[in-house]
């Protein structure tokens, strides 16, 4: 297909059918909402006009409510903008079921990345067909879900774009008008802050309507184009669960949410096994089966509707009747309907009786703190000294005793130690329900040094644990620039512990180490930060192979570029020979929850192009994604003057001021989107150390200037051009495919910023100087990777993608004007004054628009 083409299909199939779909919202039997609608493209290209003009928020809105009598008074003005945004949210909406519907007709930039082309080369070559179910066999693609306050749509709103997806498929226009008319009824926003237990019920939905159907097709798939038997392969796809289970700073989630989160889990999957089985039992009515039927209807529906306080394990017990069942089918019956057991069976073998891995994750300072507290309260038993925590990193390694104890938490203690001391041993419980899987890893945020790891190990065996039996991953999260330095020295110490060896030994000598994109981001900028973690992986890979441990990377990765997200497939398959690849583990979060894994088509494409990308990146490997020594130096260098460039903006005494008074940064503190705080530390002053890097990233991308996803770049392809280094970056970018993905995806970030509507900032006498610093760079980078890329325009190889953000960005414009707008209106306000909380409501509504607009904003 041509880029033309795509670009045709995509104006026909998307872009035409959204401007059809879009006029049925004036027919809506709501009040004003016709009015609202008629208004709404003028309002649009008013706001077009004036930023082409550089005008202030101010000016823009101020001459539109000129035009008209009727909005003379503040009151009605401000009722019409919240009335623009609920139009313009639910406009989003309508985008996105258009755009899914339109999923397998306008084609993506990533065809490449599918199974189906890779599966009709084995047809024909056996020896690709070895070399896949080999690497299958010890294979898996591990998402986990993460709580993070961009999640905006609940799942009321997800259903409604489900069934709109369906209806605009099939041209169904009743149907289409009717959840049009829903969806204008359906709330968009909590009344109140949800708590963990309410965003793990939310995201649950992912689970139930999505995920359960499709790891089961995509495994029923591999099935049937390899003819590999479901047991051979271990697992394929895994799925993993942070609400519920992440305390790093949230401070709401408690053992009692924790266990909560585990029996909610279980008892979804049951009911989902439960709907499954009523369909065989409605359909195999023949003799020989009876027994085995009769033990799955209980099983199913007493987990589901009459759960027990702590239940076992049931998986072999169900997987044993379903094969029973299998047996007497093909023996005696033909095999008729044997397709809807093998499908449950596959189901049972992926999810067990937990649905996904409920992960446990803490701060190394809460954990060192817990430590301290058990030694000092439990003397005579631990045997440790009381100056513990002070001695040096060597004595600290020689000083773990390794002893079992049971040790008791006070009530004295403080209320983070206590629930660290608390989910240790429930962690128990949960896998005797739902067997190790359940619950097995627990992931050390902040993590520093092998004490760290270590430490958190023996705050087991001091809480009921036996070393025989300690069934729990210890996951170091290394996040920060310096973190990422030292990472391999740290896996280097515990490689050779006695004890931690013993342990790694017991586990596989499967070793799993999370990489955090988001805080390096924050902490080195774009380019520092993807290349300290690429070296990382590097440095730890010849780590583990030296002392012979099994790596598996997990990458903490958010939606956007600045976080780690983009094209990540791409990533994964362009690793070489150099990074352990054999897993795939990967956060998924925010809107990327929704935007890619919230349809049966879009999470199937998705979590293809992953399985796809591991594949390749093992048999297939491109020579270039290797790098030689002087391409890293090449990297090396331009990393450090991105970084130089950074930190002299970070630096800038305006950096945080400008965000914080410029950016709806306050709002996102405010609003009933998350039980997670915007920042840790929040009764202090805001210190840009404590803002959480979701925050920092969103306030960025409101401002659409998204610096985190560019800034820096340009300064170092400008260094390049001067030091005679352009020819082996010019090589980089078209042989390795990690610095091509660095590269486009940070033409997306800039695809998505539009310094225009902020121009009006250039005049401001404190800022102006400021907002050309950042535009100067904005330009400078735009200059190179165009250069770099020999393209015209920004995305202009992803020309599908390209349209789609455009559209998008267009739609919300109003949005980010009434956003500056009341952002700049409140400013002048007092506290107390009554329209400091209206601004503020306006300020919230926009951010959720804005975000579900961007899909990977945030």
């Amino acid at each position: 297909m041509k880029l033309s083409q795509k670009e045709a299909a995509f104006q026909n199939e998307v872009l035409t059918r959204f401007e059809l779909f879009k006029s049925l919202f004036l027919t809506l039997p709501f009040q004003r909402v016709k009015h609202t609608g008629t208004l709404l493209p003028f309002f649009t290209t008013h706001c077009e006009k004036g930023v082409e003009e550089h005008l202030s928020p101010e000016e823009i809105i101020d001459s539109f409510f000129g035009q008209y009598e009727q909005y003379v008074q503040e009151e009605d003005r401000m009722d019409l903008l919240f009335r623009i945004v609920q139009y313009v949210e639910r406009q989003v909406v309508l985008f996105d079921a258009v755009e899914d519907s339109s999923f397998q007709s306008i084609g993506h930039s990533d065809e490449t990345g599918s199974l189906e082309p890779l599966f009709r080369q084995t047809q024909t070559n056996n020896k690709l067909r070895k070399q896949i179910v080999d690497k299958l066999k010890d294979f898996s693609v591990r998402l986990v879900l993460t709580a993070h306050p961009t999640q905006f749509y609940p799942g009321a709103v997800l259903s409604i774009i489900n069934d709109l997806i369906e209806a605009i498929k099939e041209n169904d226009i009743n149907n289409i008008h009717l959840l049009l008319q829903q969806l204008g009824k359906t709330p968009f926003i909590n009344k109140e802050r949800p708590t963990p237990v309410d965003e793990a019920a939310s995201l649950a939905w992912f689970l139930e309507n999505v995920f359960y159907k499709v790891a089961s097709e995509i495994q029923h798939t591999i099935d049937n184009e390899l003819e590999v038997p479901t047991e051979d392969v271990k697992q394929l796809i895994e799925l993993g669960f942070w609400p519920g289970g992440d305390r790093d700073g949230n401070p709401n989630v408690t053992v009692e949410s924790t266990k909560k989160v585990a029996t909610m889990l279980r008892t979804i999957l049951f009911r989902c096994y439960y709907r499954d089985f009523r369909i065989i039992r409605r359909r195999i009515t023949f003799r020989g089966v009876e027994q085995y039927m009769d033990e799955l209807q209980e099983l199913f529906y007493n987990n589901s509707f009459n759960p027990i306080e702590n239940p076992k394990d049931e998986t072999a017990r169900i997987l044993s009747n379903l094969k029973s069942i299998e047996r007497v089918l093909i023996e005696n019956h033909n095999s008729l309907f044997i397709d809807v057991v093998e499908d449950l069976i596959r189901k049972v073998i992926t999810f067990g009786c937990y649905f996904t891995t409920l992960d446990i994750r803490q701060d190394s300072r809460v954990l060192r703190d817990t430590l301290t507290y058990l030694i000092d309260s439990n003397q005579e038993l631990t045997n440790q000294p009381t100056d513990f925590e002070s001695l040096d990193e060597k004595e600290k390694l020689k000083k773990f005793p390794f002893s079992e104890l049971n040790l008791v938490v006070g009530e004295d203690a403080p209320a983070l130690v206590k629930d660290t001391l608390e989910v240790i041993p429930l962690l128990k419980s949960v896998q005797q329900s739902g067997s190790e899987r359940a619950a097995q890893r627990f992931i050390i945020s902040n993590c520093q040094q092998a004490s760290d790891i270590l430490g958190l190990m023996q705050l087991f065996l001091w809480s009921g644990w036996q070393k025989e039996s300690l069934t729990i991953d210890f996951v170091p999260l290394f996040e920060t620039v310096d973190d990422l330095v030292r990472a391999a020295d740290v896996m280097k110490s515990l490689y050779t512990h006695r004890d931690y060896v013993k342990h790694l030994k017991s586990r596989g000598n499967k070793q799993t180490i999370m990489l955090g994109f988001s805080d390096s981001t924050k902490d080195g900028g774009y380019l520092m930060a993807n290349w300290s973690i690429y070296k990382a992986k590097m440095e730890l890979t010849a780590i583990a192979r030296e002392y012979d441990v099994d790596l598996v990377f997990f990458d903490g990765r958010g939606g956007p570029p600045a976080r780690g997200g983009g094209k990540t497939q791409r990533f994964y398959a362009s690793m070489g020979r150099d990074i352990e690849n054999k897993h795939i583990q990967l956060t998924i979060q925010g809107q990327t929850i929704s935007s890619q894994y919230g349809s049966i088509d879009a999470a199937k494409y998705n979590i293809e192009q992953l399985l796809h990308a591991g594949i390749i990146s093992e048999i297939n490997q491109n020579d270039g994604d290797t790098l030689t020594a002087k391409q890293k130096d090449v990297i090396d260098q331009m990393a450090e003057v991105s970084y130089e460039k950074f930190m002299s903006l970070r630096k800038d005494p305006l950096f945080l001021n400008y965000l914080e008074n410029l950016s709806p940064l306050k709002a996102l503190s405010t609003i009933n989107i998350s039980s997670r705080p915007v920042k840790r530390n929040t009764d202090k002053e805001l210190r840009l150390e404590d803002l959480r890097a979701i925050s920092f990233v969103t306030s960025w991308s409101q401002l659409k200037q998204n610096i985190p996803g560019f800034y820096g770049v340009g300064s170092a392809l400008q260094f390049a051009e001067e030091n005679n280094l352009w020819s082996y970056v010019r090589n980089l970018y078209e042989h390795s495919g990690m610095f091509n993905t660095i590269i486009d995806n940070c033409m997306m970030s800039m695809t998505k910023s539009n310094f225009d509507i902020t121009s009006y900032m250039q005049y401001d006498e404190k800022y102006g100087t400021f907002w050309k610093m950042l535009h100067d760079e904005f330009q400078l980078t735009k200059k190179y990777v165009l250069k770099l890329s020999n393209t015209k325009k920004l995305m202009e190889n992803y020309p599908v993608e390209r349209e789609s953000i455009l559209a998008r960005e267009k739609i919300i414009l109003p949005l980010l004007t009434i956003q500056h707008y009341a952002i700049r209106k409140q400013k002048n306000l007092s506290l107390e004054d009554p329209q400091y909380d209206v601004y503020s409501k306006l300020i919230a509504r926009t951010i959720y628009g804005v975000v579900n607009a961007g899909r990977n904003l945030a």
